[in-house]
């Protein structure tokens, strides 16, 4: 059965930094690309980080150079590292596989950034 737990969130200031974590279990997850996705208030749910199964990375403009997305496929886990948090960087984040598995997402992971 699949499961996605999605970690580390919290309240954070601008210009601070968190690191998320997703635990996978019930997947083949080292043939899956995995992502991490964010909704905010309002907003449709977006990608904003992207790890192939072979390791290549993709980000979204709006967090480039400052999420960095890794993955191992040995404890079937993905991490979102968020350095240089702006106010629009709060949301709700999830990973899922990328595209998403149909059906299914994990509860997520709140991400407040306030001063």
């Amino acid at each position: 059965q699949l499961r996605l737990v999605e970690s580390g969130g919290g309240l954070a200031q601008p210009g601070g930094s968190l690191r998320l974590a997703c635990a996978a279990s019930g997947m083949d997850f080292d043939i899956f690309a995995m992502g991490w996705y964010r909704q905010a208030p309002g907003k449709q749910r977006e990608l904003v980080a992207r790890m192939s199964s072979g390791g290549i990375t993709n980000y979204a403009d709006s967090v480039k150079g400052r999420f960095t997305i890794t993955r191992d496929n040995a404890e079937n886990t993905v991490w979102l590292q968020m350095n240089s948090l702006k106010f629009e960087d709060t949301a709700v984040y999830y990973c899922n596989s990328v595209p998403p598995f149909r059906g299914y997402w994990g509860q997520g992971t709140q991400v407040t950034v306030s001063s």
